[in-house]
């Protein structure tokens, strides 16, 4: 058991460059999945920093670990632990916050152009960020803001693509996590859920090209919200 944990859903959604990150920082971390019950007899006390990565599932299916989750960042969130969000991990804090999470008419996917918000200008999480910047996206729900969030950024086919609440929790959309080995599996592995005739849809191979500057760029935008997550928790 460390002091860093993460929270997963799927094999295939771990948590990419976060991992890199802490590993190059020696910070030990706990990876648990917690559709497979592994969240079950955790000591929820011991955590002083938690991510919540993505999955392909929805926060409203039945799935009798949902609740289990939510309860647990509910807990988190209640001792004042930073937490982050990454697409399914941020729509959970969305729904652990009293907020909620519905589908979209459509699936936005790609390399999508967000843009901070006027007022979160100032919002320390934003603060390594130009005005405009892309994310990776892959999700056809969408989080509603909770009360007394600060909505930090939109893009054109999803307007909530992030928020903060408090001083100590983030919740993305996206996926800042993506590396290139990630990429390409999903685009690989499942391709079938591509639809180009889509506009939210970016064509498979306009998502690889030039990959690695692509991937080099998301790197400085997730590092900056990790490092004031691990700041946050660890001075």
């Amino acid at each position: 058991m460390t002091d860093i944990l993460i929270l997963t859903h799927a094999d295939f959604c771990p948590p990419g460059h976060l991992a890199t990150v802490l590993d190059r920082e020696q910070r030990d971390f706990t990876v648990l999945r917690t559709d497979l019950g592994e969240l079950d007899g955790y000591d929820l006390d011991r955590p002083k920093a938690v991510a919540i990565m993505g999955g392909p599932m929805s926060v409203n299916d039945p799935l009798p670990w949902i609740g289990a989750e939510i309860a647990a960042l509910r807990h988190f969130i209640a001792r004042d632990v930073p937490l982050i969000g990454h697409c399914l991990g941020g729509q959970l804090l969305a729904r652990a916050l009293g907020a909620s999470v519905h589908r979209m008419p459509y699936t936005e996917i790609g390399w999508q152009p967000l843009e901070k918000r006027a007022l979160a200008g100032d919002n320390p999480w934003l603060e390594h960020l130009p005005r405009e910047f892309s994310i990776y996206q892959w999700h056809s729900d969408t989080f509603d803001l909770p009360e007394g969030a600060q909505w930090l950024m939109d893009s054109p086919w999803c307007p909530n693509q992030g928020f903060s609440w408090g001083d100590k929790v983030l919740a993305l959309q996206g996926h800042p996590e993506m590396t290139e080995e990630l990429v390409r599996g999903w685009l690989t592995d499942w391709a079938h859920l591509l639809d180009e005739t889509q506009a939210s849809q970016q064509a498979r191979a306009r998502m690889l090209d030039d990959l690695p500057s692509k991937v080099t760029a998301l790197n400085q935008v997730a590092e900056g919200f990790y490092r004031r997550w691990l700041n946050l928790a660890f001075g």
